[in-house]
């Protein structure tokens, strides 16, 4: 088992357009360094993510109103219809890194 993740070693993919990200699993999770852009189309999630900003700025709509998060701020979404959200980035890109079930 490898203990460091090589992120610089794993190629971007795109599962659409404005995001990319590179993504390590092991045993049923998810490593995921996520790049998003302007170009991101305004899209609702109900997928829970638990991760860290690592640079940019990302401004996150809920239905109980909207939040901005920065560089060094966590990020704690529980998944499911009640938490569903709209990601927007405010800067160019925005560098995320989740940890997440498969």
């Amino acid at each position: 088992m490898k203990y460091r993740v090589q992120f610089d070693s794993i190629p971007w993919d795109s599962p659409m357009q404005g995001v990319r990200h590179k993504v390590h699993r092991v045993d049923g999770r998810v490593l995921r360094l996520v790049e998003y852009s302007t170009s991101m189309p305004p899209h609702g999630c109900s997928k829970g993510h638990v991760g860290h900003i690592v640079e940019g700025r990302l401004e996150i709509a809920f239905r109980s109103g909207t939040e901005v998060f920065g560089p060094g701020d966590g990020v704690f979404i529980p998944g499911g219809a009640e938490h569903e959200h709209r990601a927007v980035p405010l800067t160019p890109t925005v560098t995320a890194l989740f940890v997440e079930d498969d």
